[in-house]
This record gives C-alpha cells, sequence and structure tokens, in this order.
C-alpha cells in the first residue's frame, strides 16, 4: 500500500494470485527495507547477548511481526511500523518473544479486517485462517484464536463462520504466555484505547485494488486489536501478543503525537 515515505503501489496482480492474506515484502519501499534489516538486527543483537539460536530467531520474529501489525493498524504512517520494531526487539530481548502463533494470528486477522490488500477473502484464505486460529488455540492462544477466527465475521465481503470453529479447539500444548515485561507493555496500551480507536482519515491505497483503504475497516482493525490486547492480559497470556502490543503503543503515541 502507498503510505508516505514510500513509492505508489505496484499495479494490481493477476487473478491468479489475490488472497486478501497474501503481502509479500516489495524491498522498492524503504519501510519493508527497514522490516527487513531491522529484524535480523534483532535477531543478531539476541545471538550477541548470548541467547540460542532458537530465542535469536524468535526475537527477530516478534519484531517483524510488531513491524507488519503496525502497517495494518497505521496504513499512512511507516513511521509508526518502523517504530515498533525496536520496541517488540527490546521487549522480546528482555522478557522472551513468547509464542509466535499467536502474533502471526493477530497480524492475519487485523489484515483481513482492514482490508488493506483491497481483496475480499477467498476459499483458501479462509481455509489458513481456520489453520492459525486451530494453531493458536491448540497452543493455549485463545485470544489470538478468536481473532483469527472471528476475523472472517468481521469483514465487509466474503464473510465466513469456517475460520471461527479453529477458535474453539481445546488446548492441547500449553506455552508459557506471560511474563511482567509483556504485561506491563500491554497494560501501557489500555488506557490509550480511546486515542488508539478515534475515527481517523485513510489515504493509503490498497496494495492490489485501485482504491483507498477504508479508514471504517482500520479503526473496526484498531477495535479489535484493543480488544484481543485486553482478552490476553486478562487471561495472561501477554508474551505472545508481544508484537500487537508494541504496534498498537506506537500507534498511540503517534496519534498523541499528531494531536499536541
Amino acid at each position: 500500500m502507498s503510505a508516505t515515505a514510500d513509492p505508489p503501489p505496484a499495479a494490481p496482480r493477476p487473478a491468479a494470485f489475490r488472497s486478501a492474506l497474501a503481502r509479500p515484502l516489495d524491498f522498492s519501499y524503504p519501510s519493508n527495507r527497514v522490516a527487513a534489516a531491522g529484524s535480523a538486527g534483532a535477531a543478531l543483537l539476541a545471538l550477541a547477548f548470548g541467547r540460542p539460536g532458537a530465542q535469536a530467531a524468535g526475537v527477530g520474529g516478534a519484531a517483524f511481526l510488531a513491524w507488519a501489525t503496525a502497517r495494518e493498524l497505521d496504513p499512512d504512517h511507516p513511521v509508526t511500523a518502523n517504530a515498533a520494531l525496536p520496541v517488540a526487539a527490546a521487549a522480546a530481548l528482555l522478557g522472551g518473544a513468547g509464542n509466535p502463533l499467536a502474533g502471526l494470528a493477530a497480524l492475519s486477522g487485523l489484515r483481513l479486517i482492514a482490508g488493506t490488500t483491497g481483496e475480499a477473502a477467498t476459499r483458501t484464505d479462509h481455509a489458513g485462517m481456520l489453520v492459525q486460529a486451530l494453531l493458536a488455540g491448540a497452543s493455549g492462544e485463545r485470544a489470538a484464536a478468536f481473532l483469527a477466527g472471528g476475523a472472517s465475521l468481521l469483514t465487509a465481503e466474503a464473510r465466513s463462520a469456517l475460520p471461527a470453529a479453529g477458535a474453539l479447539t481445546p488446548t492441547l500444548h500449553r506455552h508459557s504466555g506471560f511474563s511482567w515485561g509483556s504485561a506491563l507493555l500491554a497494560a501501557s496500551v489500555l488506557p490509550l484505547a480511546g486515542t488508539l480507536t478515534a475515527p481517523e482519515p485513510v489515504t493509503s491505497v490498497c496494495d492490489r485494488a485501485e482504491r483507498p483503504v477504508r479508514a471504517q475497516e482500520v479503526q473496526l482493525a484498531r477495535y479489535a486489536a484493543v480488544t484481543t490486547l485486553a482478552a490476553g492480559l486478562l487471561t495472561r497470556r501477554t508474551r505472545g501478543l508481544l508484537p500487537l502490543a508494541a504496534a498498537l503503543l506506537t500507534v498511540a503515541a503517534r496519534r498523541a503525537g499528531s494531536r499536541s
């Protein structure tokens, strides 16, 4: 999608590539280069601090997921995503990255709700959301599972109840989901919910449709994000939602700064 400091979007993709979820990185966009370099840098920094390879990869993954989540929640302002990346990296480095299934499920759900690709969800998209809801739910990440499962019911087009079934899967293996650092980060966001969800115009263009991203859909995604983070805090499952918390915090900071 187009945004401040990024070049105009590429031409819409052929029908065979249509998806409401798939958004490969285009390195002609400066913000995408920041995402790749920043995520790799976060992983290398974790290695330099003596973290094992898997944990270092988790730190880099959390940083990237925070960047990508902020792009969905604040499409006009890539600077927000660029700021979310180091926030998530620092929090993951100090308190652990948590379960990546939660961060990925939240990202996909918000992308579907915000409609930033400009495409209606396909059957393949719905199947992908079902799988993500199943995996998140089975690993104990119930808040993220409900976001992934319910996103298809909140879209203006191509609604489906199929992914929602995935959120009801029983927990099969519960990863450690709580740390004080991630909980404090999540708690710092919730008092800013009013700032985050207040109406705001959006001018960015969809990736694969020649129309602007709909401001109402972005606002709905922000509501869903805040609700998911609050649910994660109440259920003590904040580590996996660390990328979401970092993204929301930087969006709130940008909006508060623009009002002052």
